[in-house]
């Protein structure tokens, strides 16, 4: 009966509060930081990517053109939202590529139009349309 009592005590004394929520700080301060540094990773390997390709214009036409909006709610009275474009081309070759755009050239890109797409790996740099 001492033994079970001494370990109770020993559980209890690490959940409530001998080095339990300590760690569990820890552990959550961690796997933010990893997250972070993950994403900071990622947009250097695909910064550094795009800048050893070379820069081409090729022949494209529009295919289809879409919007991502993303919400994001802090209290009933403070929101925000975020809206990404994208544009879809369609090269000579038959391949398609989707590219992030800005909100002036999502606007003034209409589907179907023909032209000259101007991009540098995975990065869009221009669209001259064909007349």
């Amino acid at each position: 009966m001492e033994m079970h009592s001494g370990m109770m005590e020993m559980i209890d004394g690490f959940f409530m509060g001998d080095g339990f929520f300590e760690l569990f700080f820890f552990i959550i301060l961690f796997a933010i930081i990893s997250v972070f540094c993950f994403i900071i990773f990622n947009g250097l390997k695909e910064w550094k990517y795009n800048n050893n390709q070379p820069e081409l214009t090729v022949a494209a036409i529009v295919v289809t053109k879409r919007m991502d909006v993303s919400h994001s709610s802090l209290s009933d009275t403070n929101s925000s939202s975020h809206t990404t474009y994208y544009v879809t081309f369609q090269v000579e070759s038959g391949d398609r590529m989707e590219f992030m755009v800005d909100g002036k050239d999502y606007s003034q890109i209409v589907e179907e139009d023909k032209g000259k797409l101007n991009f540098k790996g995975r990065r869009f740099l221009g669209f001259e349309r064909r007349m």
